[in-house]
């Protein structure tokens, strides 16, 4: 038997405050989107080029009640979960739309501050903030010299 891998990682900012609905037998729906930005070098000019992706994302249950009450748009979010791909018609025309079920989630950057807490689907305390082992974040001096980026392999 074939198997398949279907796993999403996504560091972002969130583009507009989450969405929370319910589904009509109560389960509870967030939506949100997250700005993933990329800087790459132009071989042609050699300047620095910017763009940015804007991806869809959708939670279920507890962990989207969690985000509508924790996150708020401009912070730093790390997101795993799936692709979903669905498909509707509106105005009679068949339409489709690939977003990221969220599985787990990590609140990089709070409103404002530099913090690091993270709730997901997974274990959790009562509260349902999960704590991240600071003990396995190095922190490792580099020096002050400027980083080369054309002597970087990849």
């Amino acid at each position: 038997m074939s198997r398949s891998v279907n796993q999403v990682t996504l560091l972002g900012r969130l583009t507009r405050d989450p969405e929370l609905r319910q589904t009509p037998n109560g389960a509870s729906v967030a939506s949100f989107s997250l700005a993933l930005n990329r800087s790459w070098k132009d071989n042609n000019s050699g300047e620095w080029k910017e763009e940015t992706d804007f991806i869809d994302c959708v939670a279920w249950g507890p962990l989207a009640e969690r985000l509508e009450k924790m996150v708020k748009r401009g912070q730093r979010l790390l997101v795993t979960g799936r692709l979903s791909q669905r498909s509707w018609e509106q105005d009679g025309q068949k339409r489709n739309k690939i977003e990221v079920v969220v599985g787990d989630m990590t609140l990089i950057e709070a409103a404002g501050e530099a913090g690091d807490s993270s709730f997901g689907g997974g274990s959790s305390s009562d509260d349902g903030v999960q704590s991240s082992p600071s003990d396995d974040v190095v922190v490792e001096e580099v020096g002050s010299e400027e980083i080369d980026l054309d002597s970087i392999p990849f």
